[in-house]
């Protein structure tokens, strides 16, 4: 098992930069593919971008390409999300995922999930 929490919301301007951080406990980190997705208040959950266990391939929702990335550092047990050039369509729980075998872009498929940090992106 892997219990995740995710840090690094708060409010931004539009135009500006925010990193979110999922701390990892356990020792099989590693194994592990990431995804992050957000909730906006009255949508469904949607994926946002996800990342291999060796950080090596990432995937990302059309609507975050170019301005996100994902990024991971298994020594620290972390994964972020550098998101840059926010706007306020972007407003949202942020929650990070984990999962077995393969990466996924499906809420469905992650087993395991944080408690989510909220994003806000005012105009």
């Amino acid at each position: 098992q892997v219990q995740l929490v995710e840090s690094g919301g708060g409010l931004v301007q539009a135009g500006g930069s925010l990193r979110l951080s999922c701390a990892a406990s356990g020792r099989t980190f590693s194994s592990y593919y990431m995804g992050w997705f957000r909730q906006a208040p009255g949508k469904e959950r949607e994926f946002v971008a996800a990342i291999s266990w060796s950080g090596g391939n990432t995937a990302y929702a059309d609507s975050v390409k170019g301005r996100f990335t994902t990024s991971r550092d298994n020594a620290k047990n972390t994964v972020y999300l550098q998101m840059n050039s926010l706007k306020p369509e972007d407003t949202a729980v942020y929650y990070c995922a984990a999962r077995r075998l393969s990466s996924s872009p499906y809420v469905n498929d992650y087993a395991y999930w944080g408690q989510g940090t909220q994003v806000t992106v005012s105009s």
